[in-house]
């Protein structure tokens, strides 16, 4: 059976592939083979491998932006994005107009507003409304894109490697902006990051290895041995 089921109505982010494989048009070996995990509880959930593993590949099939060749795909989650470049994804000249291209319902100016307060006041930036792009660091560049994907009403994101461009205290900063969303009760949130920073695994809930197209089983930080 080949499939993808999206919904996201009244259920906790839940992810599951199952036996689920894919490979590129014109290219026999499978790149995920006959990969089988789930994701269905809220926290961080980080994913370690090679370069050329895969790890980018499985991102994509979530989001849905590749479809399996073979395989089942479960997804309850509302899926947002977070790219290596920041650069890549932001599209407006301040951080204010880029918030409100991601408003995608009809909201009153107060509702707005209060929107905006709170994206930007989750991620550390309060007050940075106005701020044009071109002054943003790359720590606060990623920020806003994590801004972003809050006030889409995300619950389920994806983070390819975010902090790879970042210095060392904008990394901490991103990390513990993460962990503090995946850590709200009120508003369960999950992220699932790719890293290849073994440093990082200590704030994770849950780690896995991809290798040989598939991934291991999740393990605690401190249980994980990366091969």
């Amino acid at each position: 059976m080949i499939g993808i089921e999206n919904t996201s109505q009244g259920e906790l982010p839940n992810i599951t592939f199952k036996n689920v494989s894919f490979s590129w048009p014109g290219n026999k070996e499978n790149v995920i083979n006959k990969c089988g995990f789930s994701i269905k509880k809220n926290g961080l959930w980080m994913i370690v491998g090679k370069n050329g593993s895969g790890k980018s590949t499985l991102l994509k099939l979530i989001n849905g932006l590749l479809k399996p060749s073979n395989g089942y795909i479960y997804n309850t989650a509302n899926v947002g994005m977070v790219f290596q470049n920041p650069d890549h994804q932001i599209l407006m000249p301040n951080c204010r107009s880029e918030l409100l291209l991601n408003i995608n319902q009809k909201l009153s100016r107060k509702d707005i507003n209060n929107k905006i307060y709170s994206a930007l006041n989750n991620v550390g930036l309060t007050g940075f409304e106005k701020r044009p792009i071109h002054t943003l660091s790359g720590g606060q560049k990623q920020r806003l894109t994590i801004a972003c994907c809050l006030i889409s009403d995300k619950n389920f994101l994806l983070m390819d490697e975010p902090t790879a461009l970042l210095d060392s205290s904008s990394q901490l900063k991103v990390l513990e902006i993460i962990k503090n969303l995946t850590n709200n009760k009120k508003n369960p949130f999950t992220a699932l990051w790719i890293t290849h920073r073994l440093e990082e695994l200590i704030y994770a809930d849950a780690v896995a290895e991809f290798k040989n197209g598939n991934l291991s089983d999740w393990q605690k930080p401190l249980k994980f041995h990366y091969n």
